[in-house]
Order: C-alpha cells, then structure tokens, then sequence
C-alpha cells in the first residue's frame, strides 16, 4: 500500500457557501461526497484571519529554534496530563517511533481530584505547561485553540444538518467541557536511508481535526489501497472526519487512515494540528439517519488492536496511553 493513487487531488470546499442560503444545499451536496469519497478536504472560506495564521506559524518556527534545554523544561513526561514538549523519536504510532519533535496544549482547566469514584480519563483534564522562555505562546496557542473552536463548532453544525439533524445535535456532548487540543509540529528532514515515517497511518479520534499546512508537503491520505498526497494550499485548512462522526452516524462517514512522510535531509515541515472533541464525560449518540443516507452507512469499522468505545473519554485515553508510554509509565503504571 506504498504507492501513489494517481490524479487524485482532494477536494476544496468554500465555506462561504454554508453561510449563503442560497448555496447551503449544494454545500451539504458537496460535503457528504468529500467526506464519504475522501474522509478529507480542503476548507476556504473559514474566515479565520491571515495575520493569525502567519503569527501562529511564526510563533511555532520561535519555539522549536530554542535551545533543546528550554523545551525540555516543559517536556511531556513532567506532565500527568499529556502536555507539553515531546522530542523526536519519542511519541510512538501502532509501536513505532514517529519522527517529529511537538508541544501539545489543551484546553486550560483545573486538574481534577482523584479519587475512588472519578473515571480514569478525568486525569487527561489539567493545565498546560508553558515555556518561561518563550512567554508569548500561551497567548498565541490560546488564542489560536479559541479560534479554531469557533471553526470548528459551526463545521460541525454543517455536518449535522448535512445529516438531515438539527444542527446542534452534537451541542449536548461538547458544551460544557470540549475536549481542545492543539499540536505544533515540526518533522526534521533526514536522508532517506532511515525509516520515512514521520508519523505512521492512523485515524484521529475526536470530531473533526482542522489543520494548517506550511509550505512543505508530507501528508498522505489512504485511497484506495493508495496515499493521496495533501499537497499545502495557501489559506486553507486540511480537514479530516474523527472516530466521534464515525460512530455517531454508524459509519456513513468515515475517519479516513492518514500518515506523514519525512521531508527529505535539509528540510523541515510545520504544522499546526487543532483536535475538536466531545466532552470526556460525554458517550457518543447514534444518529437516527434519513433513509436514503441510513441505507449507505454502512457501520463502523471494527480493529482488534484499536477497538472503538462510545465513551469519549476512555477512547482518548487509550490514544494517549499507547502514544506516549513515557507519560504513561511514570504518572498512569495503574492503567497499563
């Protein structure tokens, strides 16, 4: 499954035309077929402005260029969360190493008291770590998150009335407490004798995840027994279906495997990668279909390695636990 499906681009949807009443039902058109063909595509007319984009990339550039002493001062393992800085080589994918180095934020909340009663996944809830020498990140990721939530909820909002459901069907499980999750990457180029896996295939697990491209490739979306590459295009985001849509519309959409390809020696490649999800404390609804969309979904896909559970929080639990066995091992032995 190492070649290239040829021709293949993904599509670019304008979410302008959501907002326009006039255009909305070829927008619902238009998103059911990327999202059922492809799993994944390209968003325009997001709104979010380019200053933020820039700053955002700017900032991220600002971060990985400090001294590895000052990243490693807010390294992830320091964290019961999963928060903070991770070092190339050591986030791992279906037990491989993923050769990226990456700060991960949530959402800035209180940790929760652990006791007898409260559910494992309640320790994913905590503060972020923040870099003393780069103190403009907690604004810039922050401000970032809250943005790119915005995005988020009304894409969300799409999808559901793309459904036929009311459009804040999903409202109940992410109101109170969504799960945000941001990550800034950056894949180190090196020679192609080594291993190409920059991250190794896998789904996402949460609604929906919006990404924002530089201006070197390396992501590649499952096709066919293929890899379409998601070449970066200027002002748009990449978007891809989690496991919560998966589950909740009974596999008329599907999240898609996708994975990046090390840039070669000499290059880097940056991302910025937002997660939107559900409440950890939420169970995902099934949603009653319209007919002619029920008879299409064709239920969700079942792995033994990676079992999909209704539970919102135990599903993102597993994630972290399996990804980062470093912050598993240390804060979690109980889980393992």
């Amino acid at each position: 499954m190492d070649g290239l499906s040829q021709n293949l681009t993904l599509p670019t949807l304008d979410f302008s035309r959501y907002r326009d009443p006039a255009q909305r039902e070829g927008f619902f058109e238009d998103l059911r077929h990327a999202a059922r063909t492809f799993g994944f595509f390209y968003l325009s007319g997001h709104g979010v402005p380019e200053k933020l984009q820039r700053e955002i990339v700017g900032i991220s550039k600002a971060f990985f260029a400090l001294p590895e002493a000052d990243k490693l001062a807010v390294e992830m393992v320091r964290s019961p969360h999963f928060r903070g800085y991770t070092r190339a080589g050591w986030e791992r994918t279906k037990g491989q190493a993923d050769w990226r180095e990456q700060f991960d934020a949530g959402a800035e909340r209180i940790a929760v008291e652990q006791n007898a009663t409260t559910s494992p996944w309640s320790r994913l809830q905590g503060p972020n770590q923040w870099p003393a020498a780069l103190p403009e990140l907690k604004r810039a990721v922050l401000e970032w998150q809250s943005e790119l939530t915005r995005v988020a909820i009304e894409l969300l909002q799409a999808f559901a009335a793309a459904l036929g459901q009311d459009k804040d069907i999903f409202n109940p499980i992410y109101r109170d407490a969504p799960n945000q999750h941001l990550k800034i990457i950056r894949y180190p180029g090196r020679d192609s004798t080594g291993s190409d896996q920059g991250v190794g295939a896998h789904k996402d697990s949460g609604f929906l995840t919006l990404l924002l491209q530089d201006v070197q490739g390396g992501l590649q979306v499952e096709k066919d027994s293929g890899w379409i590459d998601a070449t970066p295009v200027q002002g748009t985001f990449v978007i891809n279906i989690g496991e919560i849509l998966e589950l909740a519309s009974n596999g008329y959409l599907k999240a898609t495997i996708h994975r990046v390809v090390t840039p070669p020696s000499g290059k880097d490649r940056l991302s910025v990668a937002f997660f939107f999800g559900a409440d950890l404390n939420a169970t995902v609804p099934l949603l009653n279909l319209p007919e002619n969309l029920a008879k299409e979904a064709g239920g969700t896909d079942t792995d033994p390695d990676n079992p999909l559970f209704r539970e919102v929080g135990r599903n993102y639990l597993k994630g972290r636990l399996r990804s980062h066995p470093d912050v598993a091992q240390r804060h979690h032995p109980d889980l393992l």
